[in-house]
């Protein structure tokens, strides 16, 4: 019998029953997997005419970079080193990125039927495959009918005074406070959606849906890793809890018959979507109503704290609204005569670019520009870009809301995207900004605390630290 020697290592077939089952379990998955991501990565078709640029580590590509460094450098950088048209790898998926008008406007407009709409698959599973925005053809056109008739002018002037009670409530609360400015732009942004999505019936799921509304936001802003205790992990579980919640309530609203307002009650009359389908686009609904406009919001507050001239003149343009109001609150009419103030928006969603892209995906090998943009591969039109070409906007860094006195040039502003697929709530989207500005200017002021400059992104790029400003009344009186 041969004996092991105490000084040599065992055979490598013995040695492993010394290592625990988990840990070898461990040790071979990641492996496998290592070998599966490089071979993913280095799956694109190197006999095309692929545009220029890097596609980054495997799997991980270049998200990191984009989710951490400023946008701006981050395109300018890549577009001053490779041109206007450059291939690169984001959240797992290889994508083309395009910085002209009209490149964008093929893509999104002209040539739409070759690039559908997409998110990466993470982003679009928690959202729900069934969204609007990720179809084509006769479904999507019977959606875009269905969620128009609930954001259409028409449709949302009934929500101004539902929007402004919210307002009421929520600015007495920053009176000689410090507020996070983000996260009570967030808590607003999300109560006027809810209202968008359910109309002013309230169900006793309500609370419950919210909280399970941030667990899923956290994941989806989050790395796709879908491993114990990550959030990624913990927003799928969400999710599914979150079907099952809005389930309820679409089963109890069509057994009584009352369908209720908002998007909800909307897609119930049309009595052809499935359960799944009205979750799904419920809870997109909610998703596009909600952190792109309360970054919007942020960025708003930090450029008229800035600006105190132009602080001072949106507050007059306030004051001459309030002088001429015949009732106790705002109406719809009121929110149409205050063109200062819409051009601060409009300048904001320029300068701040919250939507910096957005996505498509190539339905078949396309040539576009010289280049073979292959199947499946991500298509991504830069706003952010054009919005900062000075080429289109003089000085682009500049604050500068009077230069939309006169309309943009053609395919060179799109904030709400472009396109049958461009926001269809974005005049909701304004009106809650018009009537928050409304009051807030009227009724108070803020200072900017501690740093006053520096962009976070999360993953939309806003203020640092959610832009913390101190909140005190205001103190010259508004006439009556």
């Amino acid at each position: 019998m041969k004996l092991l020697s105490l000084s040599s290592p065992p055979p490598f077939s013995q040695a492993l029953l010394h290592v625990p089952l988990f840990l070898f379990s461990s040790i071979l998955l990641s492996s496998l997997l290592l070998v599966f991501l490089i071979l993913l990565w280095r799956r694109h078709p190197k006999d095309k005419r692929l545009p220029p640029g890097s596609m980054g580590w495997p799997y991980i590509g270049e998200t990191l970079k984009l989710y951490t460094e400023n946008p701006n450098y981050f395109f300018s950088n890549r577009q001053k080193r490779y041109g206007e048209i450059f291939k690169t790898n984001i959240l797992g998926c290889p994508c083309v990125m395009i910085s002209s008008p009209e490149a964008a406007k093929t893509v999104l407009v002209s040539q739409a039927h070759l690039f559908k709409p997409t998110y990466p698959p993470s982003k679009e599973n928690l959202i729900g495959p069934e969204a609007i925005f990720f179809h084509q053809g006769a479904y999507h056109s019977k959606l875009k009918k269905l969620v128009q008739t609930s954001f259409l002018p028409l449709a949302i002037k009934g929500s101004v005074s539902e929007i402004e009670q919210i307002v009421l409530k929520m600015l007495p609360t920053w009176k000689n406070n410090t507020i996070n400015t983000l996260q009570e732009m967030k808590r607003y942004a999300f109560d006027v959606a809810m209202i968008s999505a359910f109309g002013d019936k309230m169900d006793i799921e309500m609370d419950g849906i919210k909280k399970l509304y941030l667990c899923l936001e956290k994941g989806y802003n989050s790395m796709p890793l879908n491993f114990p205790l990550t959030p990624y992990r913990k927003a799928i579980k969400a999710r599914k809890l979150l079907n099952e919640t809005l389930r309820r309530i679409i089963e109890r609203r069509r057994d009584s018959k009352n369908y209720g307002g908002g998007l909800l009650g909307v897609l119930l009359g049309g009595k052809e979507l499935s359960d799944s389908q009205i979750a799904d686009n419920i809870i997109g609904v909610i998703f596009a109503a909600h952190d792109t406009t309360a970054s919007v919001l942020t960025w708003t507050l930090k450029y008229l704290s800035d600006n105190v001239n132009l602080l001072e003149a949106v507050t007059k343009e306030q004051e001459g609204i309030k002088m001429k109001m015949v009732g106790a609150g705002l109406t719809w009419d009121d929110t149409r005569r205050m063109p200062l103030t819409s051009r601060v928006i409009q300048e904001t969603l320029r300068r701040a670019s919250i939507l910096s892209f957005t996505f498509r995906e190539a339905v078949e090998d396309v040539e576009f520009e010289g280049y073979i943009i292959p199947k499946g591969w991500k298509v991504l039109p830069l706003f952010r870009t054009i919005h900062h070409c000075a080429d289109f906007f003089p000085q682009p860094d500049k604050f500068d809301p009077s230069r939309f006195e006169v309309p943009p040039r053609p395919n060179t502003y799109m904030p709400f995207g472009n396109g049958t697929h461009s926001c269809p709530g974005s005049e909701l989207a304004k009106l809650e900004i018009l009537i928050l500005l409304h009051h807030l200017t009227l009724s108070y002021r803020w200072q900017v605390t501690g740093e006053n400059d520096g962009i976070q992104y999360g993953p939309f790029p806003v203020p640092k630290r959610g832009l913390p400003v101190k909140v005190t009344k205001r103190s010259k009186t508004v006439p009556t």
